[in-house]
Parts: structure tokens; C-alpha cells; sequence
């Protein structure tokens, strides 16, 4: 039987707000958390990008419920070391209730101290050494490492979970699948394909979970809502690798035009009707998704609470 979560996202939201949506989602029954990891917003529409580690010692200690970042790049801008020690304070914090969500990350982020960007083949080889390290790390012992892409040295976690921080790795293509199914404690990936997930369990996840979240933008007023998706968040209708290059908010935005009112109208969920919402959550469920995590896109959070509360959650398996 599925999990149902919320997305906090923290590229629209500050940090006060996360944490009051945080409430509300457990108050209406969401079973878990999700937290986006920026160092940038996709674009200035959205305008918020929170240091994430602070607000999850906020959610620590404001809800109960299991929370993960979804997701972390540990290669470029943070050093695993650091982004290990991170995690462990935060699993210590929500006692054992943190996982987490990594992946090979997007330039938007990780280009801003003027280190190269690498090509996807070399990102997913210094993810799989950051886990690696982190692994190590999360043992509590002192870590010396060598390796092709990073160094550590004498270096020893002292404040530590009970157990070592799950490890999810989020992938959208046969590689990065591959690499979760390999080294990864579970999967998350953000479309209802069931031959990804079926990839995962064959390669080596048949045991471990899959993750998967979705967007949607609850309102009255369809059109209205179709508007505010389109505003804020066209970026996730773009198409190919665009995601991963582009260095900056800017960027994305000179692109908007290529994304139509039309085509989110086709691709989002947006509005009151109840039976598309189920609709879209049941699809992950049907392709093997073990958690299944929701975003509300704009302001009218407290509307879509209500709505998930008393007309959608009660609908889901």
C-alpha cells in the first residue's frame, strides 16, 4: 500500500512558510515530508531558496512526521564530508525519521563557486564516490579517503544516528536507474514510468523503495490555476537535458515562451475536480511507487489542505 507525502518546495516558499505547510500537511494526513535542495530558484517568479539544512531543524522540531530531501547534490557545491555531516545531525534531530534523497544535481545550483560542470557520465561517477564517502562517514569511525574526485582526511562524524542515514538516489534515465538500483537504499524519480521502476527492482532494488512526487495546482478557478502553474513553474515542462545546464534563473526565463498556457493545461493537474487528482496520484501507484509525494503550486495552500483533507486522500489506497 502506498505512502502519501508533501513536497515542500523551497524554491517558492520561505522558510516560515515551509514550516506552517509542514504543519498542515500533517494535520490533513500526509505520511511524510519531501524538501527541494536550491541554492537558486528555477526562476525569480518563484523567489525563495532557503538553506535547507536550517529549515529541516526548524521541521525537527515543529512535526513528527519522516522527512527527506529530495534531493541533494553532494558533488559540486558541498562536499560530501560536509553534506554527510549535515544528514547525521538531521537523522540525530527527527530521531531516525531522515533520509536522504540525492542526485547528480543541475548547473542552476551547482556552478556557483566556478568549478566546471561536468558531463553526466563524470556526475554520476563523483556521486557514487560522495556516497561512498558519506557511507563511511555515517559509521562514526575516522575517515581517510583518497579517491579519484575527492579527499578526506582524519575526518569523524561524532554526532551520529543510532543507524546510518538511508541513501535514495533520484535518476531519469537508464544510468542514473542503474546507479540506484546498484548503491542506493532506495529510488525517486518524478514520472509514473513503470519501466524505470521496473528497471530498479530487476538491477537490485526489489526490496528497497521507490519514490515519486507530482505538482498540481488546486483552485476554483481552473484558468486561474492554469495561469499560476504557468507563471511559476513552466520550467518543468521543459524538455531534454535544459534542466541540467542552465547556470541561472534568467535563463530558464528567456525559455518561458516555449512553454504554453495550453501545454500545462495538458500536462498539470490544475483546479477543484477531485477525480483528476486521485487520477494522477493512483498512476504511481500503479506503476509500482511505494511513497508518492504532492506539491501545491502558488498561494492558496490552506484551499488545498482542505481539498487533499477531505476529497483526495480519503480516495487513495
Amino acid at each position: 500500500m502506498p505512502e502519501y507525502g508533501y513536497f515542500l518546495s523551497c524554491e517558492e516558499f520561505a522558510p516560515a512558510d515551509l514550516i506552517e505547510q509542514a504543519r498542515m500537511a500533517e494535520q490533513a494526513g500526509f505520511q511524510s515530508l519531501w524538501i527541494s535542495d536550491h541554492y537558486h530558484p528555477w526562476n525569480d517568479a518563484q523567489g525563495q531558496s532557503p538553506f535547507v539544512w536550517s529549515v529541516i531543524g526548524a521541521l525537527s522540531e515543529a512535526v513528527s512526521l519522516p522527512l527527506e530531501t529530495a534531493v541533494t547534490c553532494p558533488t559540486v557545491r558541498m562536499h560530501p564530508a560536509v553534506v554527510a555531516q549535515a544528514a547525521a545531525t538531521s537523522a540525530v534531530m527527527t530521531g531516525g525519521r531522515f533520509r536522504l534523497g540525492v542526485g547528480s544535481g543541475e548547473a542552476l545550483n551547482e556552478h556557483i563557486l566556478g568549478d566546471p560542470w561536468p558531463p553526466t557520465h563524470v556526475r554520476l561517477e563523483m556521486l557514487e564516490e560522495a556516497i561512498h564517502v558519506m557511507r563511511r562517514l555515517f559509521t562514526g569511525e575516522e575517515v581517510s579517503h583518497h579517491g579519484t574526485h575527492y579527499t578526506v582526511e582524519n575526518a569523524r562524524l561524532y554526532t551520529v544516528p543510532d543507524e546510518p542515514v538511508p541513501i535514495d538516489i533520484s535518476g531519469f534515465g537508464p544510468k542514473a536507474t542503474a546507479l540506484a538500483s546498484r548503491v542506493g537504499d532506495g529510488y525517486i524519480t518524478m514520472m509514473p514510468e513503470e519501466p524505470m521502476v521496473e528497471q530498479f527492482r530487476e538491477g537490485g532494488g526489489r526490496t528497497k523503495p521507490v519514490s515519486g512526487g507530482t505538482k498540481v495546482c488546486y483552485g476554483t478557478d481552473r484558468d486561474e490555476a492554469v495561469r499560476t502553474v504557468h507563471r511559476l513553474w513552466s520550467n518543468q515542462l521543459l524538455p531534454g537535458e535544459m534542466g541540467q545546464i542552465l547556470p541561472t534563473p534568467s535563463h530558464f526565463e528567456q525559455l518561458q515562451p516555449l512553454v504554453t498556457e495550453e501545454m500545462v493545461r495538458e500536462n498539470t493537474v490544475c483546479g477543484d475536480d477531485a477525480d483528476e487528482h486521485v487520477t494522477a496520484l493512483k498512476a504511481f501507484a500503479d506503476a509500482g511507487f511505494d511513497r508518492i509525494y504532492v506539491n501545491q503550486i502558488g498561494p492558496d495552500q490552506r484551499g488545498f489542505f482542505d481539498f487533499y483533507r477531505t476529497k483526495v486522500l480519503p480516495q487513495l489506497p
